[in-house]
């Protein structure tokens, strides 16, 4: 008997002490990936790359990912600093364990599994996409194909109104087809958050769990 209790309280034990991963969904993946619910709150000014993974991290935590480890999908200039290669290898998940991509090529493919219905915030929420407030641009500062733009606000740094970033659409809304591309539409107005929120956003970014 007191061998059977002291067995029960070292499994306790351990199991208290374990670190914590990331939740399950009812698909049995873990999430890997998710837009920022919200922004820094001063525009494309994120303390940089360091900020914005912490801004990641602190999120994912919130939900009961943070035992794995995020990064922001930023890019920078000078130095360049591409965002594809800042996020691991893939595949991710959203929150409700819908798959995204499997791996960095179709991330940057048109086999991306991004749009509307899937690219949603940590907590599995819906970005409004359309009507007050729209909050579909998303800060990337990054080409089609994941590499550094040129249009980071200073290396997210700045929330200046003369300076601006690329931005990708999460829904993938355009009056074209195929729909605008997920992570490099177009440059914003500015790098306020009222330049942000004017152009069609929040200063949202997205979010990928590296390891």
């Amino acid at each position: 008997m007191w061998k059977s209790l002291t067995l029960f309280m070292i499994a306790l034990a351990v199991a208290l002490t374990a670190p914590a991963s990331a939740p399950v969904t009812a698909q049995g993946q873990s999430m890997g990936f998710f837009v920022s619910s919200a922004g820094s709150g001063m525009g494309g000014d994120l303390g940089g790359l360091a900020g914005a993974d912490k801004h990641c991290q602190t999120l994912a935590a919130k939900a009961g990912a943070g035992g794995r480890t995020w990064r922001a999908y930023l890019s920078t200039s000078m130095p360049d600093v591409n965002a594809r290669d800042r996020i691991g290898t893939g595949p991710w998940h959203n929150a409700k364990g819908t798959q995204i991509a499997s791996n960095v090529a179709e991330l940057h493919s048109e086999k991306a599994n991004i749009n509307n219905d899937t690219a949603l915030d940590e907590q599995g929420r819906p970005i409004n996409s359309q009507g007050a407030p729209n909050r579909h641009d998303i800060l990337t500062g990054s080409t089609v194909d994941g590499n550094a733009g040129k249009e980071t606000c200073q290396n997210w740094t700045s929330s200046a109104g003369d300076q601006n970033a690329i931005v990708g659409h999460h829904d993938r809304l355009t009056f074209g087809k195929p729909g605008s591309p997920w992570n490099s539409a177009h440059p914003s107005k500015g790098c306020s958050q009222e330049n942000l929120v004017a152009t069609g956003g929040a200063g949202l970014i997205y979010c990928f769990a590296a390891k």
